[in-house]
């Protein structure tokens, strides 16, 4: 009987499935991933579910078989990352509102100094990239962005670019952003380590995007038209402190649930077990949120339930795509595919650099970073074994190397090259120039920096 991809409904194992059989409808399900998504603009979704079906059905699973792993992976998925998803997007959305984003942004510029105005827009979309996506991060900083271009006569290229690898960086590598989430998630990573362990990584990622643009970006001046620039917010903005403290807060509760968990295991009390439900990410997002409360005197009732209504809104969306990446991850796994894999092939020599080059693939294919890690980490999670990444140390690298991956290559099938290119009113020439390398070179650091890091920390 054939083992093409049509369904024959019969387990791999009964039908002694080759890996050439396997692999092939696994290359069908990614690339019809990539072929919806990029080419006909399918939801994330609907391709994913269609993919699951389509690797079930060539691993000749028994259709019962394929929808009960879809739906253990989307209640998986949804049960460790469904509160943090939406709570990460409320944060966002009530820093944006209070105008705490830009108090942040002109804090730095002040202790920085204009001359150094590109740089302080690259930490500024670092600390605000943390809890805000980075399109979003993007558009709510684009009017000072300009403003600052204009005060300055720095070319608006090189600022535009530094502002996007800072926010690019995080959003790409450290939870609460959807990814990263996502796939910490699936491989089994704990978030406060990935958080304090990802900024190691994105600090040199954002300092090799800033300089990058310094280097191309000065060479291309652009003209910012005066009534481009975004009005300043004409409430009163937050104090400097009450700006930072929701970003701050959960950061550092959340580490140090992680720093005690692993440096003090046997210790009990009822300030250790407050430590630990402080730091839960569930916990340490929502007083986040409502420390960002504090940043607007007046509230009415109206305004929040818009707010909270938008943050559930777009949280939605993304909780969809994660909720169908796990789908997809089940259904990879009971495919067999891993053992398959492993017992063909020496992936134990590649490590942490094949789930960066299958990330690196799908974000180059597809253009999301998002979708590309949450494919990556179901693709990559059963074959953890098979590439000697074993232990917890091993699994965080791994998740980490596929932050890398989705870094590359930003170019015209991102929905992020785009919102850049849009409110900076740069030409897509000079953005596949400045922005599309900035991202390649992103990406290699970062993953040379995880490589480092594996051979340094314990």
């Amino acid at each position: 009987m054939s083992g093409n991809c049509s369904g024959v409904i019969e387990s791999p194992d009964a039908m002694g499935i080759s890996l050439l059989q396997l692999s092939a409808c696994l290359v069908a399900g990614v690339s019809l991933i990539v072929l919806l998504t990029a080419r006909y603009r399918v939801h994330a979704f609907f391709a994913l579910l269609i993919a699951s079906f389509v690797v079930g059905f060539g691993a000749q699973l028994p259709v019962p078989d394929i929808l009960n792993a879809m739906k253990d992976g989307f209640g998986n998925i949804m049960k460790s990352l469904g509160f943090i998803i939406v709570l990460g997007t409320a944060l966002g959305v009530l820093l944006e509102h209070t105008g705490s984003t830009r108090v942040m942004a002109a804090f730095i510029l002040r202790k920085v100094g204009e001359r150094h105005a590109a740089l302080a827009v690259s930490i500024t979309g670092f600390i605000v990239g943390l809890p805000i996506f980075c399109d979003s991060g993007y558009i709510v900083l684009s009017g000072l962005n300009k403003s600052l271009a204009q005060r300055t006569g720095i070319s608006m290229a090189m600022m535009a670019v530094s502002l996007a690898a800072g926010l690019y960086s995080v959003h790409c590598l450290i939870p609460p952003h959807p990814g990263a989430t996502a796939a910490a998630g699936v491989i089994g990573v704990d978030f406060g380590k990935l958080i304090l362990t990802g900024m190691l990584v994105a600090i040199p990622a954002t300092m090799v995007g800033y300089f990058w643009a310094s280097f191309a970006g000065k060479k291309i001046p652009v003209t910012v038209a005066e009534e481009e620039v975004m009005a300043e917010e004409t409430s009163q903005p937050p104090s400097d402190i009450k700006a930072f403290l929701p970003v701050v807060v959960p950061i550092i509760l959340i580490a140090a649930r992680s720093f005690f968990t692993f440096h003090s295991p046997a210790v009990s009390g009822w300030w250790f077990s407050a430590m630990l439900s402080l730091g839960d990410p569930v916990v340490a997002l929502s007083i986040g949120a409502l420390l960002a409360f504090n940043c607007h005197r007046r509230w009415n009732s109206q305004t929040v339930g818009h707010l909270l209504q938008e943050a559930a809104e777009k949280a939605g969306g993304i909780l969809v795509i994660i909720g169908a990446g796990g789908a997809f991850g089940a259904v990879l796994a009971a495919s067999d595919i891993a053992r398959h894999l492993s017992q063909s092939l020496a992936l134990d020599g590649l490590g942490i650099l094949f789930p960066f080059l299958i990330t690196t693939v799908l974000k180059t294919a597809q253009g999301s970073s998002t979708v590309a890690i949450i494919t990556a980490a179901s693709i990559i999670q059963p074959l953890l074994p098979a590439l000697g990444l074993t232990t917890e140390r091993d699994r965080l690298f791994a998740v980490l190397a596929m932050g890398a991956g989705s870094m590359m290559i930003s170019h015209v099938n991102d929905a992020y090259f785009w919102v850049i290119t849009k409110f900076s009113g740069l030409e897509t020439r000079t953005m596949l120039k400045v922005y599309s390398v900035a991202s390649v070179l992103m990406g290699l650091v970062s993953l040379l920096m995880v490589y480092l890091l594996s051979l340094i920390l314990p």
